[in-house]
């Protein structure tokens, strides 16, 4: 990584089975990273791919990059929140390895964050444009939900990337180790009076590879109860 230089942004990428990704995300971020002071930590989350020596041999051609090994995955959130832990950036976040968010959006956001006085009190978050219709109307239907049901403004929830201050994620108190990571990341800046920040992120398709969890009706629906069982939660215990 960078050394002893001051890192101003950590970004963790939880990888799960990613090895046909990591290669492309790796090399776009050596194209848009033009600066010494932001780091990116790849997260082996669990792989049973080729993932792990992928990273073990790319690695050591992209300085700005480390690298931590979760041995068995115990959720998404839990990989992303193994990350953060070791970031030693002023300001953090994470977003995905398959390439539908590209990594040039992470320098838009420290842009953001930096045009805004570097105040701790940011919570920069994308808004994805070019989504299929049909996941358009589901993500639209569950951000009114959680909106009215929560009390605060949520939309566009799995939007990456979501970066913001260390010292942010330091007040955070058993955040879930699945999926609901993302929620609860905007739900705390909301109720913490962060100023949420979005901007617009083009989603397309990803290159390689299935969604690991965007598989269908089914899968919705898990996510959907999920997602329901961790708002009762949310509103029930407040700032935990």
């Amino acid at each position: 990584m960078a050394g002893d230089k001051k890192i101003k942004l950590s970004i963790v990428i939880p990888c799960f089975n990613e090895a046909e990704n990591i290669p492309l995300i790796l090399k776009r971020f050596g194209e848009v990273i033009k600066r010494d002071d932001v780091e990116v930590i790849l997260v082996d989350n669990g792989s049973q791919d080729k993932s792990p020596e992928v990273i073990k041999e790319l690695l050591p051609g992209y300085p700005f990059a480390g690298t931590v090994r979760v041995e068995k995955n115990q959720g998404y959130g839990y990989g992303i929140l193994r990350g953060l832990r070791v970031c030693s950036g002023e300001f953090i976040g994470w977003t995905h390895a398959d390439m539908q968010t590209d990594p040039a959006d992470l320098i838009k956001a420290l842009d953001i964050i930096e045009m805004n006085g570097n105040s701790k009190k940011l919570f920069v978050k994308g808004n994805r444009k070019g989504r299929p219709l049909f996941d358009q109307f589901f993500t639209t239907g569950m951000s009114i939900f959680e909106t009215i049901y929560l009390g605060v403004k949520l939309y566009d929830v799995n939007a990456q990337p979501n970066v913001f201050s260390r010292k942010f994620f330091q007040k955070w108190k058993n955040p879930p180790k699945d999926f609901s990571l993302d929620l609860y990341a905007l739900y705390m800046a909301q109720k913490m009076k962060l100023k949420v920040m979005r901007f617009e992120v083009k989603f397309p398709e990803r290159v390689y590879g299935e969604s690991h969890w965007n598989t269908g009706l089914s899968a919705k629906w898990k996510f959907i109860k999920r997602t329901l069982e961790f708002s009762r939660k949310l509103k029930k215990e407040g700032i935990r």
